[in-house]
């Protein structure tokens, strides 16, 4: 489980962790982890704060396009009972040079708010505006669109924040199917705090989010996510187009193999 405050909670007492044989690591398949340049891309991503930069920071999230300018994406779990959460792109070495945003309006599908289905480990969250100037986030650092049903077997670059760092840390390797549902990579040092980084393809679009499977994994070197599928991309719809206060992602059609938003 990658939720910070989950993992504070964990005993010091040693356990032995059992993994799935299809979740084992694969010689010379994991990516090498690094401190994440400070680029426009990188610059939508973010931590996620409890109330403000005085708090922890405990999960990461991402700017996708929406027609509010307004959206991010990150793991459910990480904003399971936050009603104070903020979001701060770009941050780095204890600084929001952009500013802060408040997370205003949960949304997660009904299977995820009704058995904490790991195959619906998804949320999308509405932004007030920023502290700074007032903006919406998306006109102040950009956003990426969201792709779903990509190839789970993509190159991929995953951005996050580590609860006890203060820079965020990249990684660049291949994803690989993980069952018929998720997905996973071998990234090193990706532990409590990275619950939600987005899972970038080439083309720059966001294609996953650290989650799912044991919330992100119990091996801080291999990583999960949902793969996005129709599921997700209803729900995405419904966020972005504000029609619904309670949403439910199992509406409407599915959309086609590598469909993007925005």
């Amino acid at each position: 489980m990658r939720h910070v405050s989950q993992l504070r909670a964990l005993s010091a007492v040693a356990v032995l962790l059992v993994i799935p044989v299809y979740g084992d690591r694969e010689a010379g398949s994991a990516g090498t982890t690094v401190t994440a340049p400070a680029t426009a891309a990188n610059a939508r991503v973010g931590a996620l704060f409890d109330g403000g930069l005085d708090g922890d920071h405990f999960c990461t999230a991402s700017v996708v396009h929406s027609a509010g300018h307004d959206v991010i994406v990150t793991a459910a779990h990480c904003l399971d009972d936050r009603g104070d959460a903020v979001f701060v792109p770009g941050y780095r070495d204890g600084q929001a040079p952009y500013g802060t945003w408040p997370v205003k309006d949960t949304y997660t599908d009904d299977a995820w708010q009704e058995d904490q289905s790991e195959d619906d480990d998804v949320a999308f969250a509405v932004l007030g505006p920023g502290s700074l100037t007032g903006a919406q986030v998306e006109d102040v650092v950009g956003a990426a669109r969201l792709t779903v049903n990509a190839p789970a077997d993509g190159r991929v670059t995953v951005v996050g924040y580590p609860g006890d760092a203060d820079t965020p840390q990249s990684c660049t390797t291949r994803s690989t199917p993980f069952g018929d549902t998720q997905q996973r990579v071998e990234c090193p040092g990706y532990p409590g705090g990275t619950s939600g980084s987005p899972w970038a393809a080439a083309d720059g679009s966001v294609v996953g989010v650290i989650g799912g499977y044991e919330e992100g994994g119990d091996d801080p070197d291999v990583s999960y996510s949902v793969r996005f599928g129709g599921t997700v991309g209803a729900l995405y719809q419904l966020v972005t187009d504000q029609k619904a206060s309670c949403v439910s992602g199992r509406q409407g059609n599915s959309p086609s193999r590598g469909a993007a938003f925005g």
